[in-house]
């Protein structure tokens, strides 16, 4: 611990470095920068704030000493950094879970669950802490993070229960000698490769699960958050999950993806992010014919009908669509809104996004935080311009904000069409583009006409349309009359192409478990 203490020490004194360009104000700078500064000496003063990959239960750097920084996307400033690792770390780290791999499928699911158990409570215990980690490196306001914290801890608990509950069958033989019964096995080893929007979390619903089956996992997290995957392996340790059965990889990401397709070792991705890279890992894995399960971009219709209640639509809404500054994949795409309510609609939705304050995420009563980079913003900029030159109206927003870096003054935009390339992709942005719809039939054609097949939301006090519209949208989460529908305790993922596989839920186990059928013979021989 004391080498580690020291490590953590000398890593300390890089935090900070400031970026010569895209400041925020000088004196907002000032403030902010103070306060961040604050925050990351408590979560270096708690061990929490790890800089190095983890390999085998031992802190690493990259072999070739190459890092790569982490920017606080409110400040621009470097937080720390950590190691560009690649194929040889990777290979190490494989090397590692398949080693573990033995002893630790055959620990009895009690056991498992014990560990897995005390993990939860550490998460919990230092929840505070990590949701400071979360808002330092991805920018969510505080509040925000804490919850991702809660949530992302509760997918650990879950499976801290489901461990103990994976069942086999017994099944009526056909011939009066044999008896036949099928066992359900860990998969192996698993690379959960995982994204910046949800550090924590993403990580928890992946991994909670493996463990509990049995599989080791070699996590490859985001270049952009990989602190929050970190603090989260330090915590892992600290509950007893022995060496070796959890490791974390990051840097060049090619180059881990590539290592972690290429090896006989590893018997299952898992994936979430975009839709062309979740592409590339199903091809690369048929090389080994690996378990694929994939979380991939979604493209949210929003539906509120003529007999809605305009208060919780509005709501319900704002949160679908506003939630991490619309940097998730089950945000609100496309708001489609039946004209017999739309003009009342979109002027109460404007007016409660223009309540909305932005600003970091340390700050009280923020409630959108900065785009997690640049090429997020000007993502968001191309597609509000395509928008207008097509005819949409901007109510509200559609420009930087003047707080700069990569804030964005929250947007809606009227008479989007669904050609338009907003209506077509995922914006991934604080973008609320309004669509206009006459009939039930006609709503439905429009959230259909689209790849993607995530999330959706529906709004309306017709019981019976609710039931309708539900079993007709092509996709694998309907929210009705709510705008946050995610929960570790039921089944999260996509149809057509957002993914394959269940994330979540009792449903989350069988990812990670193999089916074995076992016949024995001659039983009626003495």
């Amino acid at each position: 611990m004391a080498f580690r203490a020291s490590r953590m020490s000398a890593r300390s004194s890089k935090l900070f470095t400031h970026l010569p360009s895209m400041q925020a104000p000088p004196l907002l700078s000032r403030q902010i920068s103070m306060d961040v500064k604050s925050f990351a000496s408590r979560l270096s003063s708690s061990g929490l704030l790890r800089s190095q990959g983890l390999i085998g239960g031992k802190w690493s750097d990259a072999y070739d000493g190459k890092t790569i920084q982490v920017h606080n996307p409110a400040t621009g400033e470097v937080i720390t950094t950590v190691p560009c690792m690649g194929q040889k770390e990777t290979n190490d780290a494989i090397s590692s879970a398949y080693g573990a791999f033995n002893s630790w499928s055959k620990l009895t699911a009690a056991e498992r669950s014990k560990c897995l158990r005390k993990w939860y409570d550490l998460l919990i215990s230092h929840k505070e802490e990590l949701g400071q980690l979360i808002t330092l490196e991805q920018g969510k306001p505080l509040k925000e993070a804490i919850g991702e914290v809660s949530y992302g801890a509760g997918f650990i608990e879950l499976y801290a229960e489901e461990a103990k509950r994976v069942y086999g069958d017994i099944i009526s033989p056909t011939l009066s000698d044999r008896r036949l019964f099928v066992l359900k096995q860990p998969v192996g080893v698993v690379g959960a490769v995982t994204p910046w929007n949800f550090p924590l979390a993403m990580i928890t619903r992946k991994v909670g699960p493996a463990l509990a089956c049995g599989c080791t996992v070699v996590i490859k997290p985001s270049e952009l958050t990989p602190l929050t995957a970190l603090a989260a392996a330090e915590l892992s340790l600290q509950a007893g999950i022995p060496p070796g059965v959890v490791n974390v990889v990051m840097g060049n990401a090619s180059a881990i993806g590539d290592a972690l397709l290429a090896s006989s070792q590893v018997r299952k991705i898992t994936f979430t992010g975009s839709t062309a890279v979740g592409k590339k890992l199903m091809a690369g894995a048929a090389a080994t014919v690996k378990k694929v399960s994939l979380e991939l971009g979604g493209n949210a219709p929003c539906i509120v009908f003529d007999d809605a209640d305009l208060d919780v639509a509005v709501k319900g809404t704002l949160a679908a669509k506003f939630r991490n500054t619309g940097q998730t994949c089950v945000c609100a795409n496309r708001i489609l809104v039946q004209e017999g309510i739309y003009d009342k609609f979109r002027d109460a939705f404007a007016k409660a996004v223009q309540n909305m304050q932005v600003g970091n995420g340390f700050s009280e009563g923020v409630a959108q935080g900065p785009l997690i980079n640049e090429a997020a913003v000007q993502k968001v900029e191309s597609f509000i311009q395509d928008a207008i030159s097509k005819g949409a109206k901007v109510v509200l927003g559609a420009k930087r904000h003047s707080l700069g870096m990569t804030f964005y003054e929250p947007t809606v935009l009227s008479d989007v069409k669904n050609d338009m390339l907003i209506a077509r992709e995922e914006v991934f942005g604080p973008v609320a583009p309004l669509l206009r719809f006459k009939t039930e039939d006609e709503a439905i054609r429009i959230a259909n006409d689209t790849n993607a097949g995530l999330a959706s939301y529906i709004f309306t006090n017709n019981v019976q349309r609710s039931w309708r519209v539900s079993e007709a949208l092509e996709y694998g989460l309907v929210g009705v009359n709510e705008g946050l529908i995610s929960t570790e305790v039921a089944p999260f993922g996509g149809v057509k192409q957002s993914g394959l596989g269940r994330e979540g839920s009792k449903y989350g186990m069988d990812e990670y478990l193999e089916v074995k059928y076992v016949c024995l013979g001659n039983m009626s021989s003495n």
